[in-house]
């Protein structure tokens, strides 16, 4: 059973960075697409980024576009979320997720392993 652990989050003002990671056990990502999710509060679980197998492929969700950037380390087996220009909005609990599919879905289905989750706090 993979292991995936979240870390990189916290407090930050609107308009300032974080850069989240996600790092697997047993050369998990190597062989998985992976996929960054967020939850706020009374909300569902929501699709942020994710990125291929290989790395050569990545998509967002509309409203991260062109702030946020998701890349990967294979040789480390971990994944990054880098964030600007944060809002309120993205206030989250932020999950990454692998799949054993070689490009990364927007449907929490489509995910074999999760993490625990990292919070990310944007004050106003």
């Amino acid at each position: 059973q993979a292991q995936l652990v979240e870390s990189g989050g916290g407090l930050v003002q609107a308009g300032g960075s974080l850069r989240l990671s996600c790092a697997a056990s047993g050369r998990t990502f190597i062989n998985s697409a992976v996929g960054w999710f967020r939850q706020a509060p009374g909300k569902e679980r929501e699709f942020v980024a994710a990125i291929s197998r290989s790395g050569g492929s990545t998509h967002y969700a509309d409203s991260v576009k062109g702030r946020f950037t998701i890349s990967r380390d294979n040789a480390e087996d971990t994944v990054y979320l880098q964030m600007h220009s944060l809002k309120p909005e993205d206030t989250a609990v932020y999950y990454c997720a692998a799949s054993k599919a070689p490009f990364g879905s927007e449907y929490y289905a489509g995910y074999d392993y999760w993490g625990q989750g990292t919070q990310v706090t944007v004050s106003s």
